[in-house]
Formats: structure tokens, sequence, C-alpha cells
């Protein structure tokens, strides 16, 4: 299932948000977007999930889900979300739960999101016995286990240390290689950014409208931390936005 946005605008009062967005989102890729902060990022996201609706424009799903799809749609979130007093596999059942699915066939879902997310040897741990990397590996299998036509990434990477976003990194290039998935990918960080994405979307300041669509060909699994390919469309990335950047946070400061 693809997602296309056509003409979105948005204003929360007189604070014009995002204008004249067409991006289209092609099924099996994961797509990323960057931007200052304030430029409407996660508005675009909230747009996409159906959470929100644009002032202006359309938000057109396209095409059917995959087969056995659950949720056409779902979200992946900083803070990971997960119920405190549940386990691992009872914070990924509660979503086969919301659609009666029980006994063998929802175990059978669990035992294979939890092998594929490598947390099938901490099925009955608390949340508060997982690092912040664990905890997060548990949003990503709860997400898989609905087998959703498109991932909704809010900075998903962003409250852990470097060393475990590599970790992470690699761990949704894996899994990314075995089965491909669509996502959108919002995020601050340009390295996450042309590590995971196929598509960088960059958005200006505030209204945020789209700078360059910048396409990667590289394959995922051939991409490395130091690649020279990478650090130059880091750099490119970052010429796109430092003035941008600046700017934005001088608007923010006299908001």
């Amino acid at each position: 299932m693809d997602i296309q946005l056509v003409g979105v605008s948005h204003s929360y009062g007189k604070t014009e948000v995002l204008q004249g967005i067409d991006l289209h989102i092609p099924s099996g890729k994961i797509v990323c977007i960057v931007g200052p902060s304030g430029c409407g990022k996660s508005t675009l996201l909230r747009f996409m999930g159906g959470l929100e609706r644009p002032a202006l424009g359309e938000v057109l799903q396209m095409g059917e889900p995959p087969a056995g799809c659950l949720n056409p749609l779902t979200y992946i979130f900083q803070d990971f979300a997960l119920l405190p007093w549940r386990t691992v596999e009872g914070n990924v059942s509660l979503v086969l739960e919301d659609h009666g699915i029980k006994g063998r066939d929802a175990r059978a879902i669990i035992d294979d999101v939890l092998a594929r997310t490598k947390l099938r040897d901490f099925a009955r741990a608390l949340p508060k016995q997982l690092s912040g990397g664990m905890k997060q590996r548990v949003a990503i299998a709860r997400a898989l286990a609905v087998n959703p036509a498109v991932m909704l990434m809010d900075e998903p990477l962003s409250a852990l240390d470097s060393q475990t976003r590599e970790l992470l990194m690699d761990d949704l290039i894996s899994l990314w290689t075995r089965t491909p998935f669509t996502a959108v990918y919002v995020t601050h960080n340009l390295a996450e950014a042309v590590r995971l994405g196929h598509r960088i979307v960059v958005l200006s300041r505030r209204p945020g409208r789209i700078s360059e669509v910048v396409h990667l060909d590289k394959p995922l699994a051939d991409r490395r931390h130091g690649d020279a390919d990478l650090d130059a469309h880091q750099q490119h990335l970052w010429g796109l936005m430092r003035a941008e950047a600046e700017a934005a946070d001088a608007e923010l400061l006299n908001v």
C-alpha cells in the first residue's frame, strides 16, 4: 500500500505549519523526513496516520494492505509506549487481543516477531528489567505483530545512546532485508536518515515545504558507519538544512 499526499497545508491558529506538501510514500521503501525544529515533521506523520486532518489537501491510501494485515497503519514512538505491568510477550499480545486473536494463533505470531527482533529469551521480562534499546525492540515487535502496511516512526531512536542507536539501526536494516516493509521515519539525526532511508525528504523551516527529495540507491545491507558515500549524502543534507535550521531556531526563540 502506498501513501500519497496531495497539496497538504495546515495552520494552528495564525501559525502556518505546512505548505503545499506533495509526497509519495512507495510500498516496500523507508522514507525518512528531516528538517529544522518546528517545521511540521511530526504533524505530517499524524496526518498520514489519520490522527489529524490537514486544513487543505488530501492524504490518500493507494492499493491494498498486505495479506494478513491487521492494522494498515501503526506507530512506533520515541517513548516506547509499553505497559509496565505486562511482560514483553504480554505487550506484544495486546495488539492481537484487540483483534480477537488468542491461543495458538497468537502464540505463533508472538514467537515469530520475538525471534525476528532477538527477544525470544526476554519474553517473560517486564519493561523495567530492560534497557532502552530492548524496550524499543519490544515496540518494534509489537508493530510487526499486526503486519502493518506502513509503519509510522516518530524519532524512534532519539532517546537512546549512540551505541544503542547503531545496534537498533542494524536491527532495522536486518528486518527490512529479510522482509521489506514500508515505513515513514521522522528524525533529526541525519546519520540515521542516510543509514536507513531509500528516500530522504528535506523540509524547510516553518511553514514546512519540501526543499528536496534525496534518493539513495545503495542497498541498506551495504551501508556502514563511516561509509564515504553516506558521509557525502549527510554533508549534502546538512548543506540544505544549515541556514534553515539557524533561522528556525531564531524564530522559535522569538515566539
